[in-house]
């Protein structure tokens, strides 16, 4: 596994996951700690001065205007992260929590912060040592950044808080012990460059992009699995008709089906039958799960950004990189500004959310297709029993795929809500947090709505005339899930089946599968 090296500049959403869920070893490039040096003599300047700062040795929120004087400048750091360590609700999981916590530290590194080295290798150290932070998951506004959740990971580098082990936690003195690390006393401004950002929301949208590229690839090969067990035609996946409207979803999707089903001689067979149109849920395949793509790129691009982003507040920068107004013609501007504000994230997830739900709509709507004895292809059996009646078959997993949609419906769109806060100084906030945790929900019910197809099509491929060969694409993700789940042979609980097909989405087997398959034609 490759080391992460953290630049500020060029961190990824897979990077991300390597170091949440992967355990990969980060690093701090030199490039980014000279930065860091510059950045804290910087700050240490302002404080030679006499002047109010905010951050730095002024009040917080509403209570900017309370001088504080200099032998409590320490203490207001550190009760700055205790008092915003408020959150609520269940915690978060390890992945979260090292999402979270690279994110931030890459935003540090960018050298805008005016944070000491030691802090960042204090954080680095605990991703490295598996050091995470039992961390709320409710309470982070997106404005001014994620401040609960993050003061929850901060505390820890206190020696306080507590650190997740396996079910248990420990104390975050102990856990600091065991990775070799003491506790630190926080200097001026370093409290506010660890809470003020959106890294929660980062962290988990990063996540979350990887995770939606795994559940369009799978809900592809659902979707052409299905067209060919329901005797489907992929006519409309033709070049030609994307031409004419070229969105690059669109077109990237239908040329995708064309490679699943390439050398069916099932989707061969019917093309000359009686039938002209395949229904929605088939027929436009390209243009759902297209728009689908196009969604999931549009936070993407925003994600890519976030991720590189200075966005605590204030901002430290050298007199030559501000207008010369705004340093008050000083060697050294803090600046106060927004970049902590989670809106660019927070509309995009929702927007993510909502097209996730389509995904897992179509992809339901697919799955009863071939379940209902009103709908489905006449070589299919009443929700592919062997014994209709007497077996019911997966007509529940059906209902599972439709209750998950339900609640995907029901997320609704946080970023659309305001609830000012701080005594009115902060009074429009972005809810990014809330937005970031629905998509964390939506993605896992996609994944499992679009595993409930994968099952089905498998099943009524054994309908099919085995005479007859599947596409370069069907064939191995039929094949996988033959290998994988135990051969339906009468009635039984789906549920662990679900789960193992929902795994092998997840962690991105049947997209290695795919890949590697499709790459040798």
């Amino acid at each position: 596994m490759s080391d992460v090296i953290l630049d500020g500049g060029s961190l990824t959403p897979a990077a991300v996951e390597a170091v949440a869920r992967d355990g990969a070893t980060v690093n701090v490039a030199e490039s980014a700690r000279e930065r860091l040096r510059e950045s804290r003599a910087r700050v240490e300047d302002v404080m030679a001065t006499d002047e109010a700062v905010y951050g730095l040795n002024t009040g917080f929120g509403s209570l900017v205007n309370e001088r504080i004087p200099d032998d409590d400048i320490r203490s207001l750091q550190t009760n700055l992260i205790r008092s915003h360590a408020s959150g609520a609700g269940r915690y978060l999981t390890p992945e979260e929590v090292r999402a979270m916590m690279v994110s931030r530290v890459n935003s540090l590194v960018k050298g805008y912060s005016g944070i000491r080295e030691v802090v960042v290798d204090h954080l680095v150290t605990m991703l490295n040592e598996g050091v995470n932070p039992a961390v709320r998951s409710r309470g982070s506004l997106g404005a001014s950044g994620d401040l609960a959740p993050l003061a929850h990971m901060s505390l820890v580098l206190l020696g306080e808080g507590e650190v997740l082990d396996g079910d248990d936690h420990v104390d975050g003195e102990t856990a600091l012990v065991q990775a070799g690390l003491d506790p630190l006393e926080l200097e001026p401004k370093e409290g506010l460059a660890l809470i003020n950002g959106t890294q929660l929301t980062t962290g988990l949208a990063a996540l979350f992009v990887v995770d939606a590229d795994r559940v369009l690839e799978a809900a592809d090969a659902a979707g052409a699995l299905t067209t060919e067990v329901t005797m489907g035609t992929t006519a409309s996946c033709d070049a030609a008709i994307q031409a004419v409207r070229p969105h690059d979803g669109q077109r990237a999707t239908a040329e995708r089906i064309k490679r699943l089903t390439a050398g069916s001689e099932i989707v061969e067979s019917h093309r000359n039958c009686d039938r002209v149109q395949d229904a929605y849920s088939v027929r436009c395949l390209p243009q759902v799960h297209g728009a689908v793509r196009d969604a999931v790129g549009h936070l993407r691009s925003a994600v890519e950004t976030e991720l590189n982003s200075a966005t605590d507040n204030p901002l430290v920068f050298s007199s030559d990189r501000v207008d010369s107004r705004s340093s008050g013609g000083e060697s050294v501007a803090v600046l106060s500004g927004g970049n902590f504000h989670g809106e660019p994230l927070a509309l995009r997830l929702d927007y993510a959310v909502n097209a996730l739900t389509e995904l897992a709509t179509i992809s339901e709507r697919r799955t009863n297709r071939m379940l209902d004895p009103n709908l489905q292809e006449d070589h299919l059996t009443p929700y592919l029993a062997n014994n209709p009646g007497l077996e019911s078959g997966f007509m529940i997993a059906q209902y599972t795929a439709a209750s998950l949609v339900n609640e995907l419906r029901s997320l609704g769109s946080p970023s659309t809500d305001n609830t000012p806060v701080s005594g009115g100084q902060e009074d429009h906030v972005s809810m990014s947090g809330q937005s970031a945790l629905h998509a964390r929900t939506a993605v896992e019910n996609a994944v499992t709505v679009v595993a409930v197809e994968l099952l089905a099509g498998t099943r009524a491929s054994e309908f099919v005339d085995d005479g007859l060969a599947h596409g370069a694409g069907t064939g191995t993700v039929r094949e996988l899930l033959r290998s994988t789940v135990r051969q339906w042979d009468g009635d039984r609980p789906l549920d662990d089946d679900v789960a193992v097909v929902a795994d092998l989405i997840q962690r991105g087997d049947l997209e290695t599968h795919l890949t590697q398959r499709l790459s040798e034609d």
